[in-house]
């Protein structure tokens, strides 16, 4: 037997016994509209982020693009809360708001280590922009990294805190001509083992000097916090050309791992980098063939299912246009994706994945350039079919 063959049976084993628990329920799936294009005061909303509290409330975060669906303009970050599930959701609250500027790839994380915050303290982080993109790549313009921070579950928040000077290094004329600067996006991640407990994480990416062919001047990295946000450390970049949006998690054993678009297209697959040491260094690089992609965001949890440890991938799975939104299963930490379950065929983009205090899944993903979904489904729903697509 192959070891893709061993990899595909053991998941399988490993799928019916959840299934065959006599706690086992029944497959379970639906979703709603949670922000309409046109609707609210703005032409657009894109760039989904969501994550749990420690009390089981949903907090969800998009851009709302006043004018149209490009990415510079008048941009806000805009929040929403469920505490039922993802039954039901708040009315949107305004977070961020940058007058006529840009605003944007919103990153949540709850540091629930700091003793100061017991109940735990929302963090996000988010990009400013006094540019497009492809002009701050020529350096006409700037690129800023913020955070926010609620302890009260997203009602209220603190003031921006600017740490732009510790986590982007722009300086034209040298080695650190970094350029454009992207959080994640999609949420952050803290570590809670016994290695590096308590670290903020978050995934991100700059731009390296003047354009090049095919964007090869992009790099993701990363910064952490071992401080809860009082000072901040920076990772080495990924040395592969046109690494982009990164998104990542801490494995079962205490390694971290980041999975990342790659901006020039050429494989079609999805980036992964491994490091020992919390993010301060990168022991390997890989393309996952499993993990096929056009040149989108994705995201990727650690869900602790039946006493182990499961990774769920979302994305859209084809090497063409953003359609066939997909979520992944891992039961190995990553080393193969037997189950591969199609959760929307048609036009889908960016999505983020969140694990709820009951033991299902939610899904924030765009959709057929409409506005974005809320799916919520179980384990059950996930290997009923056992299909590739």
């Amino acid at each position: 037997m192959s070891i893709h063959s061993s990899f595909r049976y053991f998941a399988l084993v490993l799928a019916l016994t959840f299934l065959s628990c006599k706690d086992a329920l029944a497959p379970f799936y639906n979703e709603q509209a949670l922000f309409t294009n046109g609707t609210g005061g703005y032409a657009c909303y894109r760039i989904p982020a969501i994550t749990t509290m420690p009390d089981g409330a949903l907090v969800a975060f998009v851009e709302g693009r006043v004018a149209d669906c490009g990415d510079f303009g008048n941009v806000d970050i805009l929040m929403v809360r469920s505490t039922d599930q993802g039954k039901t959701w708040s009315s949107p609250i305004k977070v961020v708001d940058n007058d006529t500027l840009q605003v944007g790839n919103p990153a949540p994380v709850v540091d629930i280590m700091d003793p100061n915050y017991p109940e735990g303290r929302l963090f996000l982080f988010y990009n400013t922009g006094t540019a497009s993109e492809y002009d701050v790549r020529l350096g006409k313009g700037r690129r800023g990294v913020f955070y926010k921070t609620s302890t009260d579950g997203g009602h209220n928040w603190s003031n921006a805190q600017d740490i732009t000077s510790q986590v982007h290094f722009s300086q034209p004329s040298s080695s650190l001509d970094w350029r454009t600067n992207a959080v994640t996006p999609g949420h952050a991640l803290q570590f809670t083992g016994d290695a590096y407990k308590g670290r903020i994480y978050v995934p991100a990416n700059h731009s390296q000097g003047p354009p090049q062919d095919g964007f090869n001047e992009y790099r993701a990295y990363g910064f952490y916090s071992d401080d809860h946000g009082v000072s901040w450390s920076v990772s080495p970049d990924i040395d592969v050309p046109s690494s982009n949006e990164a998104i990542g998690v801490a494995l079962e054993d205490g390694h971290l791992m980041l999975n990342i678009r790659e901006q020039n297209g050429a494989t079609k697959k999805r980036l992964v980098a491994i490091s020992e040491d919390g993010g301060a260094s990168w022991k390997d690089t890989y393309f996952d063939p499993a993990l096929i992609s056009p040149v989108c965001q994705s995201s990727i949890i650690a869900w602790p299912y039946q006493q182990a440890e499961v990774l769920l991938y979302s994305g859209p799975y084809s090497t063409t246009t953003r359609h066939k939104m997909s979520v992944l299963v891992s039961f190995d930490q990553g080393k193969s994706w037997p189950i591969n379950k199609l959760v929307y065929p048609g036009t889908a983009a960016y999505s983020d994945l969140t694990v709820l205090d009951d033991s299902t899944i939610g899904l924030f993903y765009e959709r057929d350039q409409a506005g974005l979904y809320f799916a919520r489904f179980n384990f059950e729903w996930l290997v009923r079919d056992f299909s590739s697509n």
